[in-house]
């Protein structure tokens, strides 16, 4: 085996979750997940700051990707209907790991520090989608509100997803969650 082989950071988040699921996350340590995944403690933290850290993998890449594509779209565009728009792009990716993303959203609800974490991601990508919008010309405060409601929206949209008996996808579950946005705004 390589130093760092091809999809070693895939595996190590696999083996965590699948450790934290069947043993707990307090019992579960760094060399439990590198063994399991077939690499050392050190190959384990060239990936991941810490066992919390392996919950939250790409979370800058993925907010930077939905600013991006907030900033990207065509100019004229509704600022909800931009961020609709990006947070679709990601959809079909989430929906390929839908095991996965259910078994961790089931290891976040065990551990008030986790949910801390997924708070602080969704307030991160709260305010990159601020910023972006605000780069589009939109006025500081309706970017601050839309991106509150847009980011509020998008969790209420994935929560149905994970529960979702019928498994339908995140993308309609975002549109459902936006629709519902827009209706509750024009009845306030």
């Amino acid at each position: 085996m390589g130093r760092w082989p091809g999809g070693t950071q895939q595996r190590l988040q696999e083996a965590a979750i699948k450790l934290f699921s069947e043993s707990g996350y307090d019992s579960t340590t760094v060399a439990d997940i590198a063994g399991t995944a077939g690499v050392t403690e050190r190959t384990f933290y060239n990936h991941f700051a810490d066992k919390r850290d392996v919950l939250f993998p790409d979370q800058q890449q993925f907010i930077a990707e939905v600013a991006e594509a907030v900033t990207a779209a065509p100019p004229g565009q509704p600022p909800l209907d931009t961020i609709l728009a990006a947070l679709r792009h990601t959809a079909d990716w989430f929906d390929q790991h839908r095991d996965a993303a259910q078994r961790r959203r089931k290891i976040l609800d065990t551990r008030a520090e986790l949910r801390e974490r997924e708070l602080a991601k969704m307030a991160a990508l709260d305010t990159a989608i601020a910023a972006a919008l605000r780069e589009r010309g939109c006025p500081t405060g309706t970017a601050a509100l839309t991106a509150v409601a847009a980011v509020a929206a998008y969790r209420l949209a994935v929560d149905t997803w994970l529960t979702d008996p019928e498994h339908r996808s995140l993308r309609q579950h975002l549109n459902w969650s936006f629709e519902e946005l827009r209706a509750a705004a024009k009845n306030w």
